[in-house]
């Protein structure tokens, strides 16, 4: 197998800035959740994704979205991409999804403004309350090449982080 990434964390001031955007933890708190972060790792020699883990416990009422810092980014090497899936349990057994369908790390996202942070909104389209535990598995990185057209031209470089490209 060829390897073509490493997975780091972000710095805690960076985890901290995308977790107080989105919750109301206390800095204590956060400094643990960062410090317990474990790096995505595959559950078996044949399988294909790296399971990502849940910072600290969530718990999803129906039609509720989130977005989950993993306090997460991957160093990619040149002409591969890190496609983000959910566990297909959490979409099979209760119906939780990721908001883009399907998010897409590119190789110069490690360099971004924000660290190259990798972040996920899921939401709960079922119709129960779902209780998720710091820990769990909830999404999944999966490494593929890609390749340009023959008359690519493009030569822009990406100063931003999650959504900039189009900026």
């Amino acid at each position: 197998m060829q390897r073509v990434s490493k997975f780091e964390k972000v710095s805690l001031e960076q985890f901290k800035r995308d977790v107080l955007d989105n919750y109301d933890f206390s800095d204590d708190f956060i400094v643990i959740c960062h410090q317990d972060l474990s790096l995505p790792k595959r559950a078996t020699t044949q399988a294909a994704g790296y399971d990502f883990h849940l910072p600290f416990d969530l718990v999803l009422n129906p039609g509720d979205s989130v977005k989950i810092p993993t306090g997460i980014r991957s160093q990619i090497e040149d002409g591969w991409v890190l496609q983000i899936f959910p566990r297909s349990s959490l979409g099979f057994k209760y119906k939780l999804q990721l908001d883009n369908t399907v998010g897409i790390i590119d190789a110069d996202y490690y360099n971004a403004d924000n660290e190259g942070h990798i972040i996920a909104k899921i939401s709960n389209n079922g119709d129960k309350m779902v209780e998720l535990k710091k820990g769990d598995r909830f999404v999944q990185g999966i490494f593929v090449p890609f390749g340009i057209t023959m008359d690519d031209d493009t030569d822009a470089r990406r100063i931003g982080g999650f959504g900039s490209t189009d900026k």
